[in-house]
């Protein structure tokens, strides 16, 4: 017998007269692993607010557990029983891995603590999923992988039916992600349901029984297990998209020039064993990270720290001992680590550009100059906001138009992609187009590939700190089967294909090689 734990009938709710969720409609069975595929993330604040909290309804129906909860005409003062897993953890890090999961939940309520009866009472919870975690060890030694195994067992302990995981994707391995996939198919086979968020159909695809669609607030078209992806998804703002990354793959065709700018020889320092790498100019370069375990020691490289072992080694000159600003780092989530809401909107553009114009601080003339130059493209009215009330967008550009005017010879992005919405990717792919444009080379940084490859020259995959696989342009229809985009470059790939068979009749009938690209 089919039981719903969650349904949400003809939902519409409004925030200060804006409509968040429009006609909103979604059901979740018991055991089911449900994904949530929202082209931008309009209306996914408000709907972790009515999960959780039973809010006035403009109108609709909200049903939990087959128990009608809330309702647009009697509203209900009232919480669910449910639990939010976002990249960002919720848990106490100051507090040891068995205080999260038991003392921090609703309806605790002893007064004695035990902790040789709370790690007993964890051990066989970390059994069955097959989990070493140190049941005394604080929080905040957890891996980010670890802390995930901690909140979806705190929501386990607590009995809450539906988990909803936010973007878990973006801040695990790949490795540690197909870990957590079979982990969560465990507890949807003992009951558990559970409401999976991502922004990529070909990942939501390798674990979901269904998927949904979502633009603006509203579901637009729901999928099942097995149902072909849509090389153009039916709605406008996601084939926009689509359309731009099969135009960014066509401009990254170009040759590119041999010289390289960096040069990584046999580095060791900290995670990274025996590294090699070299980079040309206006080149981009994936690493993926398999371990998420070496993005902080590629930030202290290039912020000026010396290797243990190999060479580092800038434009074919000496080895790198200080920083040097030739490098430049755009960090995880620059909106919010990149920005300081002390300094003017000038003075936070201009602070790595010093170097290259002295008068840039007390010279209105060149502060003129500047505000005339890039009006155009940062908006005439920005340099007289206050950085805090910026959009998205706008800081966006002011972060990536700052490491602009350092001029730079290589940019490393941490992960730049990471909670962006549909129409703020390929606008952060504008930006490092910029960069390229110029002949800066470009590293990104990446646990999982999202969005990376349509600007790549070549992916790097490192595993325990070396090098485990190289693919350039060419081989990455070879990639697994998940991978975001891989139907366009398959779709490449075939048309390439294609015209090798009416181009050179001859050799493909006697062919040694294939023509990839």
């Amino acid at each position: 017998m089919i039981r719903e734990v969650l349904r949400m009938e003809r939902v519409t709710y409004k925030e200060q007269g804006q409509i968040c969720l429009d006609n909103f409609n979604i059901t979740v069975q018991r055991g089911e692993i449900f994904g949530l595929v929202p082209v931008n993330y309009y209306g996914i604040d408000a709907l972790f607010k009515l999960l959780v909290h039973n809010l006035p309804l403009h109108y609709g129906y909200v049903y939990y557990q087959e128990r009608l909860v809330n309702q647009w005409q009697h509203p209900r003062e009232s919480s669910n029983r449910i639990s939010i897993i976002q990249n960002k953890s919720s848990l106490a890090n100051d507090l040891r891995v068995t205080d999260n999961v038991f003392v921090l939940r609703k309806g605790f309520q002893k007064r004695i603590l035990f902790s040789s009866m709370l790690r007993k009472q964890l051990q066989p919870f970390l059994d069955e999923i097959g989990i070493n975690i140190p049941a005394d060890r604080y929080v905040s030694e957890l891996s980010a992988f670890e802390k995930f195994v901690v909140e979806l067992l705190k929501a386990i302990v607590a009995g809450n039916h539906l988990i909803v995981l936010e973007d878990i994707g973006s801040f695990i391995s790949e490795s540690e992600l197909e870990r957590l996939h079979g982990i969560i198919r465990y507890y949807a086979e003992k009951g558990f349901s559970f409401l999976y968020i991502v922004p990529h159909f070909e990942e939501a695809n390798q674990l979901c029984d269904r998927m949904a669609l979502m633009v603006n607030g509203k579901i637009i078209k729901c999928f099942r297990t097995g149902d072909t992806i849509p090389v153009t998804f039916p709605v406008r703002s996601v084939e926009d998209y689509d359309n731009w990354v099969r135009t960014q793959l066509t401009l990254r065709q170009k040759e590119r020039e041999m010289q390289a700018v960096l040069t990584m020889e046999g580095v060791c320092y900290d995670k990274l064993r025996g590294f090699n790498l070299r980079i040309a100019p206006g080149e981009c370069v994936v690493l993926q990270d398999l371990d998420n375990a070496i993005v902080s020691d590629f930030i202290d490289l290039f912020q000026g720290e010396k290797p243990e072992r190999g060479t580092f080694i800038l434009d074919g000159g000496k080895q790198l001992r200080k920083r040097n600003r030739d490098l430049a780092v755009i960090q995880e989530l620059p909106t919010e680590t990149m920005i300081y809401e002390g300094m003017s909107y000038f003075d936070n553009l201009c602070m790595n550009m010093d170097h290259r114009v002295n008068g840039v601080w007390y010279q209105k003339g060149i502060r003129k100059s500047i505000k005339h130059e890039y009006k155009d493209l940062l908006g005439e009215d920005v340099f007289d906001s206050n950085v805090k009330y910026l959009s998205a967008k706008q800081k966006y550009d002011l972060v990536y138009t700052r490491i602009y005017l350092q001029q730079p010879k290589v940019v490393l992005c941490i992960q730049p992609f990471k909670n962006a919405e549909v129409s703020l990717r390929s606008h952060i792919w504008e930006l490092l187009e910029r960069f390229l444009s110029r002949k800066i080379a470009v590293i990104i940084m990446a646990v999982n590939l999202a969005d990376s490859l349509a600007l790549a020259d070549r992916l790097i995959r490192i595993k325990h700190g070396s090098v485990q696989e190289v693919y350039d342009k060419e081989d990455f229809l070879k990639l697994p089967i998940h991978t975001p985009w891989l139907h366009l470059y398959q779709e490449r790939y075939a048309m390439k294909k294609e015209i090798s068979k009416k181009e050179y009749p001859y050799q493909q009938k006697h062919q040694r090689k294939r023509f990839l690209f």
